[in-house]
C-alpha cells in the first residue's frame, strides 16, 4: 500500500484552492505564473504541530507539485528529522509562485494583495492545528511572519518562532563571493541553535538522541521527502536525494518555459 496526500477537498483548504491569486497580484515580470500556484507541503488534517514558513518554489517543486522538495527541501526535512518531526508539519511559502529575476521577491516584500491571502492560509493552519512552534526560512519569509502577526485580523499565534537563514544560503552566498566553507558553517551554527531552542517546546513525533551539525551539512544531515507528503502516484526518485529537475535553455525565455527532468542514475528500473 502507498501513502499519499489526499489533498484540499475539505474546508477551509478547498476554499484557499478554488480562489487563488493570478497574473493580477503576482505580474509576470517577477513571477514565473506560468507554472502555477504550488500551495504546501505536510499535515492538512489538524495534527501539524510545526508550521514553516518558505520562500518561493523551484523547479522539483513546479514538478512534484509541492512545495520545498528539491535541494532546500531536503536539507530542512534534516532539520525536522534532528527535532523528531518525522510527520506532524506543515509547509506554506512566503510566494505563491516561483520568483522571476533577482530582485522579484524583495519588490514584492510589502505588496498588501499578496499578503492578504498568505494570512489567509496562515490563520487557517494555526486555526486548524495545535501549532507549537513557527519557523520561517529566509529573510522574505521572516517579514512575512511578522507582518502576519501585525496584521490586526490575523489569528492568535502565542507559540514559539525561530528564523533560520535558508537551507540554500551557503549555495547563493558562495556564488556571490563569500567563502563556501564560512558560510556552510554560519548555515549549521544557526541551525543548531535554533535545534537547541525548539527542542524544549517542540513535541517529538518519535524520541531520538539529538545529533546537532558539524561545520558542514553531511547526506547523513539531509532528509528523504515521506511519499504521504505528495500526490498520489509520484514516483520514489522523485523524493530521493539527487537532484532531478533543472532549468534549462540557451536563451532566458527558453530557460523559463523549460524544465529538463532526468531519473537520477542508480534509481533507474533499467
Amino acid at each position: 500500500m502507498h501513502s499519499f496526500d489526499p489533498g484540499y477537498a475539505h474546508t477551509p483548504y478547498v476554499g484557499l484552492v478554488s480562489d487563488y491569486p493570478g497574473a493580477e497580484t503576482y505580474p509576470p515580470n517577477h513571477f514565473r505564473i506560468e507554472w502555477g500556484p504550488i500551495f504546501h507541503r505536510g499535515r492538512l488534517d489538524g495534527t501539524a504541530r510545526v508550521l514553516v514558513l518558505g520562500q518561493d518554489p523551484a523547479a522539483h517543486e513546479s514538478i512534484a507539485r509541492r512545495i520545498l522538495v528539491g535541494t532546500a527541501g531536503r536539507r530542512f526535512q534534516g532539520f525536522l528529522n534532528k527535532l523528531g518531526i518525522d510527520s506532524s508539519y506543515v509547509l506554506v511559502n512566503t510566494y505563491l509562485y516561483s520568483v522571476y529575476g533577482q530582485h522579484g521577491g524583495t519588490a514584492h516584500a510589502h505588496d498588501p494583495d499578496i499578503a492578504r491571502y498568505r494570512h489567509a492560509w496562515l490563520d487557517a493552519l494555526v486555526t486548524n492545528n495545535s501549532i507549537e512552534a513557527v519557523i520561517t526560512l529566509g529573510g522574505l519569509a521572516d517579514h512575512a511572519f511578522h507582518a502576519w502577526r501585525e496584521a490586526p485580523t490575523s489569528a492568535a499565534y502565542n507559540g514559539a518562532y525561530q528564523h533560520l537563514l535558508h537551507p540554500t544560503y551557503p549555495d547563493s552566498a558562495a556564488a556571490s563571493g563569500a567563502d563556501a566553507t564560512t558560510v556552510m558553517k554560519q548555515l549549521t551554527t544557526n541551525w543548531n541553535k535554533a535545534l537547541n531552542v525548539l527542542r524544549n517546546t517542540v513535541t517529538p513525533d518519535v524520541e531520538r538522541p539529538f545529533t546537532p551539525y558539524g561545520d558542514t551539512l553531511t547526506d547523513a544531515d539531509l532528509g528523504t521527502i515521506p511519499e504521504v507528503d505528495l500526490p498520489p502516484g509520484l514516483p520514489a526518485w522523485m523524493r530521493s536525494d539527487e537532484p532531478w529537475a533543472s532549468r534549462q535553455g540557451e536563451t532566458a525565455t527558453e530557460k523559463r518555459a523549460t524544465i529538463s527532468v532526468q531519473i537520477p542514475e542508480g534509481l533507474r528500473p533499467f
